[in-house]
């Protein structure tokens, strides 16, 4: 059964002094849980163990569908192929990080892969700061958590320079790259998600500036500009797909700039292979019957339970529960109908005694290197809770 164990919350005076101002939910409830998920060492190893392992079948298969150029199968858009091929080819388009979203795991259920949030991953200032806060305000052993996120990310940033597993060589191979951190105007998560992101990129020794999107200049010859000043490194979270059909002009530029080596772009525009949900399907295929996987096709499984979700969405937005027979049980409306379909088997999330469930999210910079869980109904969406945990 889930353990969890009851804190004191943190008040959100003390929340913003963090920079973590989107706390409280529609509804006025705290979207930090009080409470916090008890996990034993061999729990915690376990998911360090099947989300490296995850990451790896996700390489072999981004490689299986850029061979066999399935990029339409699979749902990417036609005007964003050529950048991924560019940046897949090139070592220098590193992944800077990611979030595998598992079922199962801590209720003594098998882990279960349900995707990979690899493009612009949500749950960062959660799992890096704020769990660790709430170990901290209530004089637990900080040191209980699987969760290196903050330091992965400083290495991982210094890793864009040395390319390999041994960052010591970063600063005599620095060259005084200036450091481009975006996003949107007027969403505050966004922002400080950037924010922090830029913070760990200056502690890691760059040179770094923010801007919002619509402040930026791009020059397929020239490269990103702001403020007259070029960029060699720009970091956006702005997913690849919303740039691909809402800025069709942008991406033509971005492809551009990355083919003319005028900068490179974080995460990579091959990251969007793995955001795909399409590619739980080509996992299967390549790997059929994988313990750390669900069964995953493009047409209704036949005799099952299943989850029916577009291949790019986010937050739950038109997901549905199938029966075996295909009638609906449960859905959530959204944005994203247009897209694709995905068909995955069901599995069962751990539940606690009020019947909420509980979902596993572990971050990857390099390797495995955080993880966090959000509480909701049978299926996640934009009201759902951040959990953190503790590892006894």
């Amino acid at each position: 059964m889930l353990s969890l164990q009851k804190t004191t919350p943190l008040d959100t005076d003390y929340l913003e002094s963090l920079g973590f101002v989107w706390h409280t939910d529609a509804d006025e409830t705290s979207y930090i849980s009080d409470t916090l998920v008890v996990l034993s060492e061999e729990e915690a190893e376990a998911y360090y163990e099947a989300t490296n392992t995850l990451y790896d079948m996700f390489v072999e298969a981004g490689e299986h569908v850029v061979e066999n150029n399935l990029f339409h199968e699979i749902g990417i858009p036609f005007n964003l192929v050529e950048v991924i091929k560019e940046s897949w080819e090139n070592d220098v388009h590193w992944h800077l990080y990611g979030r595998f979203d598992l079922a199962g795991g801590i209720d003594g259920k098998p882990i279960k892969l349900l995707e990979f949030n690899a493009d612009t991953p949500t749950a960062l200032f959660e799992t890096a700061i704020v769990q660790w806060a709430m170990l901290k305000q209530n004089a637990l052993e900080e040191s209980s958590q699987f969760n290196t996120l903050y330091e992965a990310l400083i290495n991982n940033f210094k890793r864009l320079v040395t390319l390999e597993e041994d960052v010591s060589a970063f600063e005599e191979n620095y060259d005084g790259w200036h450091f481009l951190f975006t996003s949107v105007k007027g969403n505050s998560e966004e922002e400080n998600t950037v924010r922090l992101l830029q913070h760990i990129a200056t502690e890691a020794g760059y040179n770094t500036e923010f801007a919002y999107i619509d402040d930026i200049e791009f020059s397929a010859e020239e490269g990103i500009f702001y403020n007259d000043k070029n960029y060699e490194l720009w970091f956006k979270l702005i997913p690849w797909e919303d740039i691909a059909l809402e800025e069709s002009d942008l991406a033509m530029l971005l492809t551009n700039i990355v083919k003319n080596q005028k900068a490179i772009i974080f995460n990579p525009a091959y990251t969007l292979l793995f955001q795909s949900k399409g590619m739980l399907k080509i996992l299967w295929d390549l790997y059929p019957n994988h313990p750390l996987l669900l069964e995953s096709s493009f047409e209704p499984l036949e005799g099952q339970k299943q989850v029916k979700k577009p291949i790019f969405g986010r937050e739950g937005g038109n997901v549905s529960i199938l029966d075996e027979n295909a009638s609906e049980l449960a859905s959530v409306d959204g944005d994203y109908g247009n897209h694709k379909m995905l068909y995955q088997a069901y599995t069962e999330l751990a539940t606690d005694t009020n019947g909420n469930s509980y979902q596993a999210g572990v971050f990857y910079a390099y390797e495995a290197c955080g993880l966090g869980f959000r509480k909701g109904g049978k299926i996640l969406d934009n009201m759902s809770k951040f959990v953190g945990h503790i590892v006894s």
